[in-house]
């Protein structure tokens, strides 16, 4: 007969199994989405979220799977897949400004310029702040690692400067929206590099 204790200890194994599981494929499919090709991460993303359809990927950065599994899709040009997948992501969590940011670009691909245009500004906006609010209040770690030169930052200010004017290029819109929702996807990793690379000179004395 199982006690509460051991029933605890199987569940906790499982939860950690299942976690390490998604986190497997997350990751797999964010190498292939960066470095290789959509369709594969297509795959990585959909069993992520079979496995669990509520998972937030945190690196310090808030991304749901959802948003995953609609930036392939959208990488990959399937964009009534795109469309599904970044409103259900758009509908579970409000912090996850990718998702906003790529649900406007495929509305606006779709003919939606309207609200296509709404939701990029509010993802570009969001992730301003939040680029902003990690660099001041992460800054003795992580934070300081991420858009160092402010490079991404620049891009989105340019770029929502561009939707005060009369006539809005939607060409540049998508085409600067993509390459923030790449560069913020890449800054993941290369804040981290930075971030142990940082830690190792310390550790070895270099200030």
């Amino acid at each position: 007969m199982f006690t509460t204790q051991k029933i605890s200890l199987v569940w906790l194994s499982s939860f950690i199994l299942l976690s390490g599981c998604v986190a497997g494929e997350i990751q797999k499919g964010r190498m292939a989405l960066l470095y290789g090709d959509p369709n594969v991460a297509i795959g990585h993303f959909q069993r992520a979220a079979e496995l669990d359809p509520d998972y937030l990927y945190y690196s310090v950065l808030p991304q749901g799977v959802w948003t995953y599994v609609g930036r392939a899709n959208y990488n990959a040009r399937k964009f009534p897949g795109a469309l599904k997948a970044l409103e259900r992501a758009r509908s579970k969590y409000e912090q996850d400004d990718l998702a906003k940011l790529y649900l406007g670009l495929v509305l606006v691909r779709n003919g939606n310029q309207a609200r296509g245009l709404k939701e990029i500004q509010s993802g570009l906006r969001g992730i301003h702040d939040w680029l902003d609010y990690v660099d001041f209040n992460l800054n003795s770690s992580y934070g300081q690692f991420w858009d160092p030169t402010r490079k991404m930052r620049s891009e989105i200010e340019s770029t929502l400067a561009m939707f005060s004017g009369r006539d809005v290029d939607v060409q540049k819109v998508i085409a600067s929206g993509e390459w923030i929702g790449r560069k913020m996807e890449e800054e993941i990793d290369l804040a981290q590099k930075d971030e142990q690379l940082h830690h190792g000179r310390r550790a070895g004395g270099d200030n």
